[in-house]
């Protein structure tokens, strides 16, 4: 009788132990919400997927497109746990203004990553020298409630317009946006991203581009909306055929998750951005010098826990 308890003991310990494994794998796989296909995005998250996949085989993470926006409503609303957002969203995020209704809530900052640059690239046969020239052309950006669409919406209100006053207005993916631009179907094009962004650098190899500069004026109507906004120089060279320096507005990308979500893949994942530089810069370059004390930088949107504690250890605080 007592080796059949001493059994029934083991044996109802291994089964324990399989459902506490089973349930530990299950908790780790999540959704890590993006940008549009053609932007800095979804590569980068594809590149930390699969370091910290390699270095974690009990993590699976699913990469899925998302925006600016929709990526701050998804974390607040618990639809995924880990998502890039734009600095400038997420304070108005936290604050309730708008487009948000109300102030969000568990969002919290992992660390910032590089340079957003809202670029406005127009044909150079648009004859379009500064953002009072959108007038009557045809521009092409991105799809409603993307963080590059709601800056275009203000940039016209920074100068007197609205959609209303363009010819045309599409609002699609960046690669269906340079399509536009390659078939003459549009004449500027809008979005924000990384400098320089892949889906320019493949509108510039077949069709005459320029930089439209930001006039001080322009600039500091953003700026007084949010402080979070910088005005900063879009370098000439930033694109083939770009041959002169443009003032353009930037911002930040950064890392947000849910103030709850697992110290683990936390760390995993700043880990496997820190680390693993060369790798992340081979996407976007401005990472490439990326310090602990510079994703540590304070934005104005609370510090995951488990993300202070990374940097901590890593000397940045």
């Amino acid at each position: 009788m007592r080796i059949r308890t001493r059994f029934l003991r083991t044996t109802l310990l291994a089964a324990a132990a399989c459902v506490g494994i089973s349930a530990t794998a299950q908790a780790e796989q999540f959704v890590f919400a993006t940008g549009s296909q053609g932007g800095s995005w979804y590569p980068l998250a594809g590149a930390i997927k699969a370091i910290v996949e390699k270095e974690h085989p009990d993590v699976t993470i699913t990469v899925t497109p998302g925006g600016g926006m929709a990526n701050i409503v998804g974390v607040a609303t618990g639809r995924f746990p880990l998502a890039f957002a734009n600095s400038i969203s997420t304070v108005d995020g936290l604050e309730g203004r708008p487009p948000f209704r109300e102030p969000i809530q568990n969002v919290c900052n992992l660390g910032v990553l590089y340079p957003q640059w809202f670029q406005i690239l127009a044909l150079d046969s648009a004859n379009v020298n500064s953002v009072e020239d959108f007038r009557g052309k045809r521009l092409t950006t991105q799809q409603n409630g993307h963080t590059g669409e709601i800056l275009t919406r203000s940039l016209l209100s920074a100068a007197g317009m609205s959609y209303s006053d363009l010819r045309s207005v599409s609002h699609v993916s960046y690669q269906d946006s340079v399509n536009e631009m390659k078939d003459g179907q549009a004449d500027i094009f809008t979005l924000g991203t990384a400098l320089p962004a892949g889906s320019v650098m493949d509108l510039a190899s077949s069709r005459d581009i320029e930089f439209v500069p930001v006039s001080e004026e322009v600039f500091q109507k953003f700026k007084e909306e949010n402080a979070a906004f910088q005005l900063r120089t879009a370098p000439a060279g930033s694109y083939p055929g770009v041959d002169k320096d443009a003032p353009a507005i930037t911002y930040d990308t950064h890392l947000i998750a849910a103030c709850d979500f697992s110290p683990r893949i936390v760390k995993a994942v700043l880990s496997a951005i820190l680390d693993n530089l060369d790798t992340m810069a081979t996407i976007t370059n401005t990472m490439a010098d990326l310090t602990a004390a510079e994703m540590a930088t304070d934005i104005g949107v609370p510090m995951h826990p488990a993300a202070e504690e990374f940097y901590r250890e890593r000397g940045a605080s």
